[in-house]
């Protein structure tokens, strides 16, 4: 490890620095240091969200954002950390639970439509239409049929949304197979995440493969010019939702915004 600064000391003497020392088992100063250092990036990416958010009120702007990703890739957390500070009046986070009976007999993007933003608000997918691309055919939840007209009518569908006035944003989490296998076995044994662990989450290991092939055929054909994809590393937490945060920050066309504060900074503490 490089020598510390005095920036660094007073970081590791304050409380919060003392504190991660006390309640992590393989804290060193490196780790403790780069967790310290991730808060205070965050903190400044959130207070550009506020403004983002202030700017999106102001212009009677419509946002989505949509988090989507292998499970168990941080979706939850990533939109947890993007959210937490904004104007809950003015933004909703969307995660829909399987079709009623009555959906199943609707047009496939019907129920999404119903949670797309009115004016002056932001819509936060975590997962969204694509459940149809990879989830629902890997595990047998949609017909072959099914899926092939969702392929076919999405990238019509969302050049419709976008040309209405919403400004769409694509994020995929992406993380190793050995990380998916880590933080699954985390979720099990872990008195207050193992309510998280669903039997579509026991078989994602087995048809991992499946669901490679899936995402790549999503990528290929939903990559477009006018919603194309972003793809974030994310077998680094800390790293993919700072990262995230920034490329919302850097489409979004919102005032004043502080290009400075954008500007990438490599964070690797999990």
């Amino acid at each position: 490890m490089n020598k510390l600064t005095e920036n660094d000391i007073a970081l590791l003497n304050k409380k919060k620095g003392l504190r991660q020392f006390l309640s992590r088992d393989n804290a060193t100063i490196a780790r403790v240091l780069r967790f310290l250092n991730y808060e205070i990036r965050l903190k400044s990416l959130q207070e550009e969200l506020i403004k983002l958010q202030n700017w999106v009120v102001e212009n009677n702007e419509k946002v989505v954002i949509i988090f989507e990703g292998r499970d168990a890739a941080g979706k939850g957390g990533a939109i947890r950390r993007t959210t937490e500070h904004l104007n809950p009046r003015q933004f909703k986070v969307v995660a829909l639970p399987k079709p009623t009976e009555e959906e199943r007999g609707q047009w496939y993007f019907q129920r999404y439509i119903n949670q797309l933003p009115r004016k002056g608000t932001i819509v936060f997918f975590d997962r969204s239409w694509y459940n149809r691309a990879v989830v629902e055919p890997v595990n047998g939840f949609c017909t072959q049929e099914e899926y092939s007209v969702f392929m076919n009518q999405v990238n019509d569908f969302e050049r419709m949304i976008t040309e209405s006035g919403i400004r769409l944003i694509k994020l995929y989490f992406s993380i190793s197979k050995e990380e998916q296998e880590e933080r699954f076995e985390d979720i099990k044994t872990s008195p207050i995440k193992k309510w998280k662990f669903s039997a579509v989450d026991q078989k994602a290991i087995e048809l991992w493969d499946d669901y490679t092939e899936y995402k790549k055929k999503m990528f290929k054909k939903t990559n477009t010019k006018i919603a194309p994809w972003i793809v974030i590393k994310a077998n680094r937490k800390t790293r993919a939702r700072v990262e995230a945060i920034e490329h919302i920050l850097d489409i979004i066309p919102y005032q004043p915004k502080d290009e400075a504060v954008i500007k990438h900074m490599d964070v690797e503490e999990k």
